[in-house]
């Protein structure tokens, strides 16, 4: 059963806690990226650093968040560092595998041919491989994104102050397993999750215009 009085006496406590949510959620995903796409043209051009760097980021994917977020907080306290620490680290394995394979992606002949037409090497890059990377790239950021929201509800056992949703969803496990709480967390967490998806497919399609147009002709 849902309580609505209770509902409707929290809509401003929910609302800020999905901003909460998403602030998070975005500070991850960005940061991720920043590092993730410097570690991924590292190893595109230094192929030996590649499978260092791929191992250390599923190493760090496979650490469980509860013991790293206990953990940190010895160091760090209980503080947004030491939510955002483990975020950023968990989407480091999507997001570096994704962005090599959209510049492996990337066929030989087109190069050459930037090559050619005397592109240097940051031109090539800006103008020719980053925008056929896009597909993978954005494919990356997708997963990363619902990840992320999905993991931030997890911040809520460090501290009330920075829970995202998740604080709803404990808070109401604490109190005897409250649904209409618990609801309150889980539902617009989905929601978010379900929404940045559909924002990162909409870019991708915004980004990729030679695609739709070779879709809309039926090309293979």
């Amino acid at each position: 059963m849902i309580d609505w009085a209770w509902l409707v006496e929290h809509l401003g406590a929910v609302g800020y806690r999905t901003v909460q949510h998403v602030y998070l959620a975005a500070i991850a995903v960005g940061i991720g990226f920043a590092i993730s796409f410097g570690l991924a043209l590292l190893s595109v051009r230094h192929r030996a650093f590649y499978p260092p760097i791929n191992a250390l980021s599923g190493i760090l994917y496979t650490i469980p968040s509860l013991a790293l977020f206990a953990a940190l907080i010895s160091i760090t306290g209980f503080s947004v560092l030491t939510a955002e620490v483990p975020l950023v680290m968990y989407t480091l394995v999507i997001l570096v595998r994704n962005i090599v394979a959209g510049f492996d992606g990337v066929p030989p002949d087109v190069r050459e041919a930037a090559d050619g037409m005397g592109h240097t090497g940051r031109q090539r890059l800006l103008r020719v491989e980053i925008p056929l990377a896009i597909p993978l790239v954005i494919a990356g950021l997708r997963l990363a994104s619902v990840s992320t929201i999905g993991l931030v509800t997890i911040t809520g056992t460090i501290s009330d102050a920075f829970g995202g949703l998740g604080y709803f969803i404990l808070d109401g496990y604490h109190r005897g397993s409250f649904p209409t709480e618990m609801y309150a967390g889980a539902i617009p967490s989905i929601l978010l999750a379900l929404a940045a998806d559909a924002l990162f497919v909409r870019a991708g399609r915004r980004m990729t215009p030679w695609a739709r147009a070779r879709a809309a002709q039926g090309a293979p």
